[in-house]
Protein backbone atom coordinates (compact mmCIF):
# COMPACT_ATOMS: atom_id res chain seq x y z
CA UNK A 1 0.00 0.00 0.00
CA UNK A 2 1.09 3.44 -1.04
CA UNK A 3 -0.14 6.64 1.28
CA UNK A 4 -1.06 9.19 -1.81
CA UNK A 5 0.67 12.90 -1.15
CA UNK A 6 -2.07 15.65 -0.22
CA UNK A 7 -2.04 18.09 -3.74
CA UNK A 8 -0.77 21.26 -2.16
CA UNK A 9 2.27 23.17 -2.12
CA UNK A 10 3.70 25.84 0.18
CA UNK A 11 4.02 29.63 -0.48
CA UNK A 12 5.18 32.18 2.26
CA UNK A 13 5.93 35.60 1.79
CA UNK A 14 6.64 39.08 4.01
CA UNK A 15 4.34 41.50 4.09
CA UNK A 16 4.73 45.62 4.17
CA UNK A 17 2.07 47.97 4.19
CA UNK A 18 2.57 51.35 2.02
CA UNK A 19 4.77 53.21 5.00
CA UNK A 20 7.06 50.12 4.44
CA UNK A 21 6.36 48.54 7.82
CA UNK A 22 5.68 44.90 8.44
CA UNK A 23 2.09 43.84 8.64
CA UNK A 24 2.26 41.48 11.96
CA UNK A 25 -0.39 39.49 13.72
CA UNK A 26 -2.85 40.85 10.79
CA UNK A 27 -5.49 39.09 8.53
CA UNK A 28 -5.02 39.25 5.18
CA UNK A 29 -6.36 39.24 1.92
CA UNK A 30 -4.64 37.10 -0.98
CA UNK A 31 -5.68 35.32 -4.34
CA UNK A 32 -3.27 33.20 -5.64
CA UNK A 33 -3.47 32.20 -9.73
CA UNK A 34 -1.16 29.82 -11.11
CA UNK A 35 -0.54 31.27 -14.84
CA UNK A 36 1.07 28.74 -17.40
CA UNK A 37 3.20 29.61 -20.26
CA UNK A 38 4.58 32.95 -18.79
CA UNK A 39 4.25 35.91 -16.03
CA UNK A 40 1.12 37.34 -17.95
CA UNK A 41 -0.16 33.76 -19.66
CA UNK A 42 -2.73 31.80 -19.11
CA UNK A 43 -4.76 31.90 -15.63
CA UNK A 44 -5.01 27.78 -14.90
CA UNK A 45 -6.02 28.03 -11.56
CA UNK A 46 -7.23 30.64 -8.60
CA UNK A 47 -8.31 30.58 -4.97
CA UNK A 48 -8.39 33.29 -2.22
CA UNK A 49 -7.10 33.24 1.45
CA UNK A 50 -7.49 35.18 4.58
CA UNK A 51 -4.08 34.36 6.56
CA UNK A 52 -2.60 35.51 9.68
CA UNK A 53 0.68 37.45 9.36
CA UNK A 54 3.02 36.48 12.51
CA UNK A 55 4.75 38.65 14.54
CA UNK A 56 7.65 39.17 11.84
CA UNK A 57 5.02 40.05 8.67
CA UNK A 58 5.44 36.34 7.88
CA UNK A 59 2.46 34.54 6.09
CA UNK A 60 2.55 30.92 5.47
CA UNK A 61 -0.14 29.04 3.08
CA UNK A 62 -0.71 25.99 1.30
CA UNK A 63 -2.41 26.49 -2.14
CA UNK A 64 -4.30 23.74 -3.97
CA UNK A 65 -6.24 20.63 -2.22
CA UNK A 66 -9.24 21.19 -4.92
CA UNK A 67 -10.61 19.39 -7.77
CA UNK A 68 -9.32 22.32 -9.99
CA UNK A 69 -5.80 22.17 -8.34
CA UNK A 70 -5.67 18.73 -9.39
CA UNK A 71 -6.36 19.19 -12.79
CA UNK A 72 -3.47 21.05 -13.66
CA UNK A 73 -1.08 19.35 -16.12
CA UNK A 74 2.28 20.18 -14.29
CA UNK A 75 4.55 18.56 -17.54
CA UNK A 76 2.78 20.86 -20.19
CA UNK A 77 5.48 23.67 -19.97
CA UNK A 78 6.27 25.88 -17.31
CA UNK A 79 4.05 27.71 -14.77
CA UNK A 80 4.21 30.72 -12.49
CA UNK A 81 2.34 31.88 -9.61
CA UNK A 82 0.88 35.20 -9.10
CA UNK A 83 -0.19 36.69 -5.70
CA UNK A 84 -2.36 39.79 -5.30
CA UNK A 85 -2.84 40.81 -1.25
CA UNK A 86 -4.66 43.29 0.46
CA UNK A 87 -2.85 43.78 3.82
CA UNK A 88 -5.93 45.32 5.16
CA UNK A 89 -7.83 41.64 4.80
CA UNK A 90 -10.26 42.55 2.08
CA UNK A 91 -10.19 42.52 -1.78
CA UNK A 92 -8.57 45.49 -2.64
CA UNK A 93 -5.39 43.94 -3.94
CA UNK A 94 -2.75 46.47 -3.46
CA UNK A 95 0.43 44.29 -4.06
CA UNK A 96 1.12 42.04 -6.33
CA UNK A 97 4.29 39.69 -8.06
CA UNK A 98 4.43 37.10 -10.22
CA UNK A 99 7.69 34.44 -10.39
CA UNK A 100 8.33 31.41 -12.49
CA UNK A 101 7.80 28.15 -10.21
CA UNK A 102 11.61 26.81 -10.94
CA UNK A 103 10.41 23.31 -9.47
CA UNK A 104 6.80 20.94 -9.90
CA UNK A 105 6.00 20.37 -6.63
CA UNK A 106 7.48 16.33 -6.19
CA UNK A 107 4.46 15.11 -5.22
CA UNK A 108 2.27 16.64 -8.03
CA UNK A 109 5.22 15.68 -10.69
CA UNK A 110 5.41 12.32 -9.40
CA UNK A 111 1.47 12.04 -10.26
CA UNK A 112 2.38 13.05 -13.51
CA UNK A 113 4.93 10.63 -14.33
CA UNK A 114 3.03 7.80 -12.84
CA UNK A 115 0.00 8.91 -15.25
CA UNK A 116 2.07 9.05 -18.03
CA UNK A 117 4.12 5.65 -17.31
CA UNK A 118 0.77 3.80 -16.20
CA UNK A 119 2.31 2.98 -13.20
CA UNK A 120 5.49 2.52 -10.78
CA UNK A 121 6.99 -0.43 -10.08
CA UNK A 122 8.55 -1.33 -6.40
CA UNK A 123 11.58 -1.28 -7.87
CA UNK A 124 11.15 2.07 -9.12
CA UNK A 125 9.72 3.31 -5.61
CA UNK A 126 13.06 3.13 -4.04
CA UNK A 127 14.96 5.31 -6.48
CA UNK A 128 12.20 7.63 -7.91
CA UNK A 129 13.70 10.70 -8.27
CA UNK A 130 15.55 8.93 -10.78
CA UNK A 131 12.56 7.03 -12.75
CA UNK A 132 11.33 10.57 -12.79
CA UNK A 133 13.60 12.12 -14.31
CA UNK A 134 14.26 9.19 -17.02
CA UNK A 135 10.67 8.95 -17.98
CA UNK A 136 9.85 12.52 -17.98
CA UNK A 137 13.10 13.97 -19.64
CA UNK A 138 15.07 11.20 -20.83
CA UNK A 139 18.04 13.57 -22.06
CA UNK A 140 19.44 15.77 -19.35
CA UNK A 141 20.57 19.24 -21.47
CA UNK A 142 23.77 21.11 -20.18
CA UNK A 143 25.05 23.96 -21.25
CA UNK A 144 28.27 26.29 -21.59
CA UNK A 145 29.46 30.02 -21.34
CA UNK A 146 29.02 32.03 -24.43
CA UNK A 147 26.10 29.45 -25.52
CA UNK A 148 23.28 31.04 -27.42
CA UNK A 149 20.22 29.76 -25.12
CA UNK A 150 17.06 30.11 -23.02
CA UNK A 151 16.62 33.38 -24.56
CA UNK A 152 20.07 34.93 -24.67
CA UNK A 153 24.02 34.16 -24.01
CA UNK A 154 24.33 31.81 -21.16
CA UNK A 155 27.63 33.95 -19.19
CA UNK A 156 27.49 31.58 -16.06
CA UNK A 157 26.46 28.11 -15.31
CA UNK A 158 25.90 25.45 -11.92
CA UNK A 159 28.87 22.71 -11.51
CA UNK A 160 26.20 20.50 -13.09
CA UNK A 161 26.16 22.51 -16.44
CA UNK A 162 22.11 21.78 -16.12
CA UNK A 163 21.42 25.62 -14.30
CA UNK A 164 22.70 29.41 -14.79
CA UNK A 165 22.49 32.71 -15.58
CA UNK A 166 21.17 34.23 -19.12
CA UNK A 167 21.79 37.48 -20.53
CA UNK A 168 19.32 39.35 -22.97
CA UNK A 169 20.95 39.71 -26.56
CA UNK A 170 20.48 43.38 -26.55
CA UNK A 171 19.95 46.35 -23.30
CA UNK A 172 16.73 47.31 -22.28
CA UNK A 173 17.57 51.31 -22.02
CA UNK A 174 20.53 53.15 -23.20
CA UNK A 175 19.55 55.72 -19.63
CA UNK A 176 16.93 54.97 -17.07
CA UNK A 177 16.66 55.88 -13.26
CA UNK A 178 16.79 53.09 -10.47
CA UNK A 179 14.10 54.06 -8.08
CA UNK A 180 10.26 55.03 -9.26
CA UNK A 181 10.52 58.95 -8.24
CA UNK A 182 10.81 58.50 -4.49
CA UNK A 183 13.69 57.89 -2.19
CA UNK A 184 13.34 54.93 0.40
CA UNK A 185 15.03 51.82 1.49
CA UNK A 186 14.04 48.86 -0.01
CA UNK A 187 16.17 46.32 1.13
CA UNK A 188 16.86 45.14 -1.98
CA UNK A 189 20.43 44.12 -0.78
CA UNK A 190 21.28 40.61 -2.48
CA UNK A 191 24.10 39.95 -4.09
CA UNK A 192 25.26 36.83 -6.28
CA UNK A 193 23.94 34.02 -8.55
CA UNK A 194 20.42 34.51 -8.96
CA UNK A 195 19.52 36.38 -6.06
CA UNK A 196 18.60 39.67 -8.66
CA UNK A 197 15.26 38.53 -8.80
CA UNK A 198 14.31 38.47 -5.95
CA UNK A 199 15.98 42.15 -5.24
CA UNK A 200 13.82 42.87 -8.36
CA UNK A 201 10.57 41.91 -7.09
CA UNK A 202 11.18 43.43 -3.61
CA UNK A 203 12.28 46.79 -5.52
CA UNK A 204 8.53 46.86 -7.26
CA UNK A 205 6.57 45.72 -4.50
CA UNK A 206 8.50 48.44 -2.52
CA UNK A 207 8.57 51.28 -4.92
CA UNK A 208 4.40 51.09 -5.10
CA UNK A 209 4.83 51.79 -1.31
CA UNK A 210 7.59 54.31 -1.22
CA UNK A 211 5.98 55.73 -4.40
CA UNK A 212 5.76 55.62 -7.86
CA UNK A 213 5.53 58.28 -9.77
CA UNK A 214 4.67 56.16 -12.82
CA UNK A 215 7.56 56.80 -15.19
CA UNK A 216 9.86 54.01 -16.37
CA UNK A 217 12.64 52.79 -14.06
CA UNK A 218 15.43 49.81 -14.21
CA UNK A 219 14.16 46.95 -12.24
CA UNK A 220 10.26 48.03 -13.88
CA UNK A 221 11.72 47.66 -17.22
CA UNK A 222 13.83 44.81 -16.93
CA UNK A 223 10.67 42.49 -15.11
CA UNK A 224 8.61 43.93 -18.38
CA UNK A 225 10.42 42.58 -20.62
CA UNK A 226 9.11 39.65 -23.13
CA UNK A 227 11.81 37.82 -25.41
CA UNK A 228 10.95 34.99 -27.71
CA UNK A 229 13.39 33.32 -29.26
CA UNK A 230 13.12 29.59 -31.12
CA UNK A 231 9.25 29.98 -31.04
CA UNK A 232 9.71 30.10 -26.77
CA UNK A 233 8.52 33.39 -25.11
CA UNK A 234 11.14 33.77 -22.25
CA UNK A 235 9.17 36.54 -20.02
CA UNK A 236 11.06 36.05 -16.65
CA UNK A 237 13.90 38.63 -16.84
CA UNK A 238 14.57 40.89 -14.25
CA UNK A 239 17.79 43.63 -13.32
CA UNK A 240 20.96 41.52 -12.43
CA UNK A 241 22.11 41.51 -8.72
CA UNK A 242 25.66 43.56 -8.13
CA UNK A 243 27.77 40.19 -8.14
CA UNK A 244 25.51 39.07 -11.13
CA UNK A 245 26.36 42.34 -13.30
CA UNK A 246 30.19 41.41 -12.14
CA UNK A 247 30.17 38.23 -13.49
CA UNK A 248 28.55 39.79 -16.93
CA UNK A 249 31.44 42.49 -17.18
CA UNK A 250 34.05 39.18 -16.76
CA UNK A 251 32.74 37.49 -19.83
CA UNK A 252 31.81 41.00 -21.50
CA UNK A 253 33.95 39.86 -24.81
CA UNK A 254 31.66 36.41 -24.95
CA UNK A 255 28.34 37.92 -24.45
CA UNK A 256 29.70 40.49 -27.21
CA UNK A 257 30.45 38.12 -29.64
CA UNK A 258 27.56 35.82 -29.39
CA UNK A 259 24.38 38.88 -29.05
CA UNK A 260 26.03 40.16 -32.54
CA UNK A 261 26.07 37.26 -34.13
CA UNK A 262 22.69 36.18 -32.92
CA UNK A 263 20.77 39.89 -34.05
CA UNK A 264 22.04 41.06 -30.93
CA UNK A 265 24.43 44.10 -29.66
CA UNK A 266 26.99 44.28 -27.58
CA UNK A 267 28.01 46.17 -24.35
CA UNK A 268 28.17 50.44 -24.69
CA UNK A 269 31.36 51.34 -22.41
CA UNK A 270 29.74 52.98 -20.23
CA UNK A 271 27.88 52.11 -16.60
CA UNK A 272 25.11 49.66 -15.98
CA UNK A 273 22.59 49.24 -12.56
CA UNK A 274 22.17 46.44 -10.90
CA UNK A 275 19.88 45.62 -8.48
CA UNK A 276 21.65 45.47 -5.21
CA UNK A 277 20.53 49.15 -3.21
CA UNK A 278 23.64 50.36 -1.45
CA UNK A 279 21.06 53.19 0.76
CA UNK A 280 18.14 54.82 0.88
CA UNK A 281 19.34 57.57 -2.04
CA UNK A 282 21.83 55.02 -3.80
CA UNK A 283 22.50 51.57 -5.61
CA UNK A 284 25.32 50.02 -7.33
CA UNK A 285 26.31 50.14 -10.60
CA UNK A 286 29.52 48.99 -12.88
CA UNK A 287 31.13 50.12 -15.90
CA UNK A 288 31.54 47.94 -18.78
CA UNK A 289 34.54 50.34 -20.22
CA UNK A 290 37.40 49.69 -16.94
CA UNK A 291 35.05 47.42 -14.87
CA UNK A 292 34.75 50.09 -11.91
CA UNK A 293 32.05 49.57 -9.43
CA UNK A 294 30.24 51.67 -7.23
CA UNK A 295 27.19 53.24 -5.88
CA UNK A 296 25.73 56.06 -7.80
CA UNK A 297 22.14 58.20 -7.15
CA UNK A 298 19.27 56.44 -7.96
CA UNK A 299 18.14 59.62 -9.83
CA UNK A 300 21.28 58.70 -12.46
CA UNK A 301 20.02 58.23 -15.55
CA UNK A 302 22.55 54.61 -17.03
CA UNK A 303 22.22 51.64 -19.16
CA UNK A 304 20.44 48.82 -18.48
CA UNK A 305 20.55 44.91 -19.14
CA UNK A 306 17.96 42.12 -18.14
CA UNK A 307 18.86 38.47 -17.14
CA UNK A 308 17.08 35.56 -16.39
CA UNK A 309 17.86 32.40 -14.66
CA UNK A 310 17.66 28.61 -15.78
Amino acid sequence: MFAQSPEKMSYQAVVRNSSDALVTNTQIGMQISILQGSASGTVVYTETQTPTTNANGLVSIEIGGSAAFDAIDWSAGSYFIKTETDPAGGTNYSITGTSQLLSVPYALHAKTAETLTGGITESQISDLGTYIETETDPTVTKYSVGEFAQGGIVFWVDETGQHGLVAAKEDQSTGVRWYAGTFGVTRATGDGPFSGELNTAIIITSQVSIGDDGSDYAAQICNDLQVTEGGKTYGDWYLPSKKELDLMYQNKATIDATAVANGGSGFVSTYYWSSTEASSTNAWERSFFDGYQTNYSKTNVIRVRAVRAF
